[in-house]
């Protein structure tokens, strides 16, 4: 007897994939430069300076929290970095350190807040935004720091083997934080706090640290990608970073982890954060007004909200 297929139950479990593979679809039909190789390289390249993001991002939201100042550690990392080395000349390593060590801080900072100070972590986020952008305002004045070595900008530009660099790194944080969330310690209880994170209380296991330990890991991605947008833009400002947050989040939850914590996946975030980049690159490629992209993006964080509604209702 042959076995009757489900199809809503497909839909259900590969509804981002199927919808990116559309997406595809209609922009290859739409536009012809659209599949060219340099287009897709151009897609990976602008989707890894917020995916990077995204999957630290995975983190926090998965323990039932969100982040939205990480627009702002960005800036203030990419800050850091660019003043180390322009103003004292520090190597690229040491000044990178540096900006990691702050976006690492942050991050703590918040953590802290949200464990000890038993604040929400929507306020202690959007705290962190206009302190973010008031410390790089101070750091630079207003101005952006610019004209970096050959050597630095080759983060943000160069290639390796063909491809662009930023998606290396891109892909390497996607692999190395799949592996800590499904073959550490820190990933278990991350899926465990946002499961139920009384139960997790109870049986003795310091949730405090792991919940404040998420938020520095996406203190150090906002980081890190605060390296490569300064990079390839050969520029780091107050103003970089801006929106980020909007996009990271609708990555992480197109990608299918619950807003309530304790469901979702690395892989997930990453079809998302492709997705994303595949309708920015699409409306580009199409004309569309910058304005009325803004009402699209919109509309995704809305609808990505539903769909997690929609995901929880059905379970």
């Amino acid at each position: 007897m042959a076995t009757k297929i489900d199809y809503k139950q497909i839909i259900k479990n590969n509804g981002v994939i199927i919808a990116f593979l559309i997406i595809c679809i209609a922009l290859a039909i739409m536009s012809p430069v659209f599949f060219t190789l340099n287009n897709i390289m151009n897609i990976f390249r602008q989707t890894s300076i917020y995916g990077i993001i995204a999957v630290g991002m995975t983190f926090v939201i998965l323990t039932g929290g969100i982040d939205l100042s990480v627009g702002s550690i960005l800036a203030f990392s990419g800050v850091i970095c660019a003043g180390l080395m322009k103003r004292h000349d520090a190597p690229i390593f040491l000044a990178a350190l540096a900006a990691i060590g702050v976006g690492a801080g942050m991050g703590l900072v918040n953590g802290l807040l949200i464990t000890l100070g038993k604040i929400a972590p929507f306020v202690v986020t959007l705290g962190m935004v206009t302190i973010g952008r008031g410390l790089t305002l101070i750091y630079t004045n207003g101005y952006p720091i610019s004209g970096f070595s050959s050597e630095f900008r080759k983060l943000g530009g160069g290639y390796v083997a063909g491809i662009p660099i930023p998606v290396i790194i891109f892909l390497i944080t996607v692999i190395i934080a799949w592996f800590i969330l499904n073959h550490t310690r820190l990933g278990r209880y991350t899926y465990a706090i946002g499961g139920n994170e009384e139960t997790v209380k109870l049986s003795g296991i310091n949730v405090n640290f792991f919940k404040t330990a998420v938020y520095v890991i996406v203190g150090i991605t906002s980081a890190l990608s605060s390296l490569i947008l300064s990079s390839r833009l050969n520029s780091a400002e107050a103003v970089a970073g801006q929106g980020y947050e909007l996009d990271v989040i609708a990555a992480v939850v197109i990608g299918g982890t619950s807003l309530t914590g304790g469901r979702g996946s690395i892989l997930g975030t990453l079809i998302g954060a492709l997705l994303i980049g595949v309708i920015n690159n699409g409306m580009n490629l199409l004309g569309i007004s910058p304005y009325f992209q803004q009402v699209v993006k919109g509309a995704l964080i809305i609808g990505a909200v539903i769909l997690d509604r929609l995901r929880d209702d059905t379970k």
